[in-house]
């Protein structure tokens, strides 16, 4: 019975790339459960209002300092919460990228 050649790899060579495809999942896999457990901390107004968010993008904690709610100028609250928050998205996504992409790098930035 003559033996398979799947696309110029002998069925060893195949059986061993699907063991590295299975390892390089696991690995991504437990890699996304790290980043989706992560927090991350971020203050705008000199630390006046601060956030943490989790990996999974969710609020978790809004922190504000009381001088810097004034009645009068709540447009100016609402900014700092809004930049705080913003910021601490992007250092969760650029950890995310930064790790996916280092996982796979000849996958083209596809994370």
């Amino acid at each position: 019975m003559a033996r398979q050649n799947f696309g110029g790899f002998g069925g060893g060579n195949m059986q061993q790339l699907m063991r590295q495809a299975q390892k390089m999942q696991q690995q991504m896999q437990e890699a996304q459960e790290k980043l989706d457990a992560a927090e991350y901390e971020a203050a705008s107004g000199g630390g006046m209002v601060s956030v943490k968010v989790s990996g999974k993008r969710e609020l978790l904690d809004i922190t504000i300092d009381p001088q810097v709610v004034d009645p009068d100028d709540i447009e100016m609250l609402q900014d700092l919460i809004m930049a705080a928050v913003n910021e601490a998205l992007r250092k969760g996504e650029e950890t995310r990228e930064a790790t996916m992409n280092r996982m796979a790098p000849g996958m083209g930035g596809m994370f």
